[in-house]
């Protein structure tokens, strides 16, 4: 069939139009692309007053030193630290420079400025699972959710929660134990037991009954919805790809592209907003129900309290949270609860199974307790639990460090001069508007200018008389950054370290079992989830996990 040239000319029309319309599109892209070329060398090579600050060479134009940082963060972090100081420069994406901060006056001038807030790119994140709860909100809006949630943080209230907590350490002893028969073979009474596992299901036990009164009933295997929820959450851990790179690169677009893990995050959120929404209108319940009342004040649930706070004649209207804030406080404090807890007390049995004679020790102490069932105070009238805890909290910080941007030009001052790579000696450091930092907060628990030549060894006695450099870490507990400080300190760090559910678990553990790591040492590593989970060099796919040899302890009378 001869071909119409006539027909064509519309097509030629259309391609002539189109090609004039390309060719200056074409042109201002390009305009642009190299304005945002011309900006970004000017800045970070010219007029960023970090650029002479020290720091390793990039392995990567695209990614900095992401991949080497999400390998091994922690060991990263700490090599850096004994090379190049207190103030440290890094790659972040696309060769953006970012600053690691260890010098103590700095960091509280950080946690204590309001202007430092949480990137955006974490934010989008965190918010996408968990809503706008206090871990996120910035300025007037945190002050006004902290104001309310305080009083269900308060020491009295978790008194009250002490029982939940001996109750469900006494659960997973007798799981445990049931183990060991079950693993019995002639008279070798012993079994391998995955700690993690076993301590993941107790402490989000422990965050349902206490915090909102709900039962996940992990420990006796049921399966529930927000359980089933949850675990994909605890599950996930951040890996390094192209696709996950264009995300973060997308700010405050970050759900725009997405991911393979998506559809099940945005499942398990589904489930949890709506199991959220029923179980503060529970409680609203009980308040409308019972007037203020007989059975709502003996629940001394954490959502009980916060709710019954925030409608409380005392608190103004417009000091109130809204339907929204409410039911994100609910995620938060499982997830950040469940994970701090469990993660501690899962590196505490590996600190224990690693020092037998630390292990023999503690357990001398806790035999002087003449119950099963201790109460707060006796929890804590024994000094050398106390110690192991904070040692354990010290050298195996659940969340290695946090990240913060400068929303405005500041001076940090420093307690430290250091030398930039020019030489020069400085006493001070610059940051422009939108300057990432990073605060490490384990190389800074572990930093030998603080705390010795001892500080990477695990030694509870150190607590007996601690350093006196360690008055500058302005931390909320501790001497440490384990939870921050400022205003912006980790509201529930009684409820998260427990000074109770770990001293629960731990008294109850290891009166009841001798502990032995079931690997060798070097095999346990550690990746990033929710925290800083341990797994198995040998076997990376298959998660988190803690092997442990347990078998049952004989005192001898």
């Amino acid at each position: 069939m001869p071909l119409d040239q006539g027909a064509l000319r519309p097509l030629v029309s259309v391609l002539n139009i189109s090609g004039q319309l390309l060719a200056p599109l074409s042109l201002s892209i390009g305009v642009y692309a190299l304005f945002k070329l011309t900006k970004f060398v000017w800045w970070e090579y010219i007029s960023n007053p970090l650029k002479d600050v020290p720091g390793p060479v990039s392995p990567s134009l695209l990614s900095g030193h992401i991949q080497e940082l999400v390998a091994d963060f922690s060991a990263v972090l700490e090599e850096w630290a004994s090379r190049y100081g207190n103030i440290i420069k890094y790659k972040s994406f696309l060769a953006t420079s970012e600053v690691v901060i260890m010098d103590a006056k700095a960091i509280n001038h950080i946690m204590n400025d309001p202007s430092y807030q949480k990137p955006t790119m974490t934010k989008m994140f965190i918010s996408g699972i968990l809503g706008p709860g206090i871990v996120i909100v910035e300025g007037y809006e945190h002050q006004k959710q902290r104001k309310v949630m305080n009083p269900a943080f308060g020491a009295a209230q978790i008194r009250e929660l002490t029982e939940i907590f001996v109750e469900k350490a006494l659960e997973l002893r007798d799981v445990w134990a049931q183990e060991i028969q079950n693993q019995t073979q002639g008279n070798v009474h012993q079994a391998k037991i995955n700690a993690l596992e076993g301590l993941s299901k107790t402490t989000l036990d422990v965050i349902g009954l206490a915090a909102f009164n709900y039962k996940f009933d992990s420990l006796k295997g049921e399966k529930n919805e927000l359980n089933t929820a949850f675990s994909a959450l605890f599950t996930t851990e951040f890996s390094f790809s192209f696709a996950a790179f264009c995300r973060m690169a997308l700010g405050k677009y970050y759900w725009i592209l997405p991911l393979s893990g998506d559809k099940a995050v945005r499942r398990a959120k589904e489930t949890m907003d709506r199991i959220s929404i029923q179980l503060v209108n529970e409680s609203r319940a009980a308040i409308a129900s019972e007037g203020q009342d007989k059975n709502f004040n003996r629940r001394r649930d954490l959502l009980s309290l916060l709710v019954k706070a925030n409608v409380s004649a005392d608190l103004p209207e417009h000091q109130r949270m809204n339907e929204k804030d409410v039911l994100a406080q609910i995620p938060t404090f499982i997830i950040a609860g469940h994970e701090t807890t469990s993660t501690a007390a899962t590196w505490a049995l590996f600190a224990l199974s690693t020092h037998p004679d630390i292990q023999t020790k503690l357990r001398e102490e806790l035999f002087t307790i003449q119950t099963d069932n201790p109460s707060m105070d006796e929890l804590n009238s024994l000094p050398y639990l106390d110690a192991v805890l904070r040692e354990t909290l010290r050298l195996h910080t659940p969340s290695p460090s946090v990240l913060r941007v400068s929303t405005k030009d500041d001076i940090l001052p420093l307690a430290k001069p250091f030398v930039d790579e020019k030489g020069r000696l400085r006493d001070m450091l610059e940051l422009k508007k939108g300057q990432i930092v990073l605060i490490p907060i384990k190389a800074i628990n572990k930093s030998v200018e603080t705390w010795g030549e001892d500080a990477k060894e695990f030694k509870p006695e150190r607590w007996e008389s601690i350093p006196e450099g360690t008055s500058t870490i302005q931390g909320v507990w501790g001497n440490m950054l384990t939870f921050l400080g400022g205003p912006r300190a980790c509201i529930g760090f009684r409820f998260a370290l427990v000074e109770f559910v770990a001293k629960a678990l731990l008294f109850t553990l290891v009166r009841t079992f001798d502990f032995q790591l079931a690997v060798p040492v070097d095999d346990i590593g550690r990746r990033m989830y929710v925290a800083e989970r341990p797994m198995l060099r040998s076997d990376p796919k298959a998660g988190g996990q803690m092997p442990l040899l347990i078998t049952p302890y004989i005192r001898e009378d």
